[in-house]
């Protein structure tokens, strides 16, 4: 009786489905046709620029803190202008990103940045700014020399992403937490959460890389807002994130004596905790944000490495950002690794192998805010149990945290394979006579 109900109701539904097709046919049909479009006008923009990739050779003394960091950030490649509709439909000009990146290869630990070349003189200028003693030259993309069809005999491959755990608003541990934010004499007193990474980098072998990169640009994430249902930058988001977790500490009353008998107050009650959460989350909205892709990339030689070998460089690649993560406040989480946990989601490794080969061309490409249009949107369950589109998922972050991911150590880092210069190598004078 009940199955027979619920047949004659979904009957009815598809009926008038089908019978409304005339009205929401050419809506849908015109929504993935401008979609489809500005795919396309934005990827032959993208197509057409040209990209620079600096190394930075880090001085030996170092006395600045990483907010030196955020002036370099702030000052070269925080690109937040609009975009027109010409600009937007018809040009397809989208807003610049920028990669940092630290890559280790063969125990060596090399800085770079990916900068486009049309604004490359800004972000050299900006680095000598804070930096006078560094040597920043142009060289060729490190991650060309492992070859387009790699995984395959000559080659292991693993690689994985990493998002926030919890809300957006919601911060990491930064350098400030670590005390990195005061200047000290004593460089072996200091504690910096990027020297981990370093001396991981540092202690790879021979035929081993280790690629990480923080893709980032002016933070243009929109969210749905529950309580206004429009949709709303990141600052607003945050601010209305900061109010549901106060809500349950929130109490309104009235006033019942003198003048202003009536009237309606708020009182707020905060735990310590939540306190505490709450003015982190704060300050957060104190400096400028950015969106933020991070990935990290293993590749190693099968002649050199083992199978055994790369597992074990594998399995602590991935825990390479838990220095930064708080119980209390916000972890990096990984998100879309190239290994499926059960065999009957890929039995032939068909997939995996195109999904490791996506990840390692991605990576080179430093795809995360314009993906191919099919990447673009989740396969809904229960079909992304079998067809996963690992689609890519970026998170928001301030200058500070970034900068806490992405800075130039001093000496507390004293990795062997880390190559620090005595003094810059400055171009000559312009005005030099001939």
């Amino acid at each position: 009786m009940f199955g027979a109900i619920i047949t004659t109701i979904l009957s009815y539904a598809f009926l008038i489905i089908s019978k409304l097709a005339f009205i929401w046919g050419p809506i849908l049909a015109m929504y993935l046709a401008f979609e489809m479009w500005h795919h396309f006008v934005t990827d032959r923009f993208i197509l057409g620029m040209k990209w620079t990739v600096f190394e930075i050779e880090v001085p030996r003394d170092i006395e600045k803190t990483p907010m030196a960091m955020e002036l370099i950030f702030t000052n070269a490649m925080y690109h937040a202008s609009s975009k027109g509709i010409w600009e937007t439909w018809f040009v397809g000009s989208p807003h610049f990103w920028f990669s940092l990146e630290i890559a280790g290869i063969d125990g060596e630990v090399h800085f770079y940045i990916r900068s486009p070349s049309r604004i490359s003189d800004l972000v050299e200028t900006q680095i000598y700014a804070q930096y006078p003693q560094a040597k920043v030259r142009e060289v060729p993309d490190y991650t060309f020399a492992v070859p387009f069809d790699a995984p395959n005999n000559d080659w292991h491959m693993w690689g994985c992403e990493f998002t926030f755990e919890k809300h957006d608003a919601v911060p990491i541990r930064t350098y400030k937490d670590y005390g990195l934010d005061k200047p000290s004499d004593k460089e072996q007193q200091k504690i910096d959460p990027l020297t981990p990474t370093i001396e991981f980098l540092g202690s790879l072998r021979r035929g081993e890389q280790v690629w990480i990169q923080h893709v980032i640009r002016p933070s243009k994430k929109v969210y749905h807002s529950h309580t206004t249902h429009n949709h709303q930058g990141w600052v607003a988001e945050a601010n209305e994130e900061i109010t549901r977790v106060m809500a349950p500490y929130t109490q309104q009353f009235f006033t019942t004596a003198g003048a202003i008998s009536g009237e309606t107050g708020v009182q707020i009650r905060l735990p310590d905790t939540v306190s505490a959460r709450v003015k982190k989350m704060q300050e957060k909205l104190q400096k400028l944000g950015f969106d933020i892709g991070i990935r990290v990339v293993c590749v190693a030689e099968t002649k050199y490495i083992s199978v055994e070998q790369f597992n074990m460089t594998r399995n602590a690649a991935r825990l390479l950002f838990r220095q930064y993560n708080s119980p209390d406040l916000n972890s990096l989480v990984r998100i879309n690794a190239t290994l499926f946990g059960t065999a009957w989601r890929d039995p032939t490794n068909l997939m995996l192998h195109k999904v490791k080969n996506r990840m390692l061309n991605w990576y080179r490409l430093r795809i995360f805010y314009h993906p191919p249009f099919w990447y673009s949107f989740d396969v809904p369950q229960p079909f992304a149990l079998f067809f996963p589109t690992l689609r890519v998922k970026t998170s928001v972050m301030n200058v500070e945290e970034i900068a806490t991911l992405f800075h130039f150590p001093g000496q507390v880092s004293q990795a062997p394979s880390f190559r620090r210069i005595e003094s810059k190598v400055a171009k000559p004078p312009s005005n030099l006579p001939i």
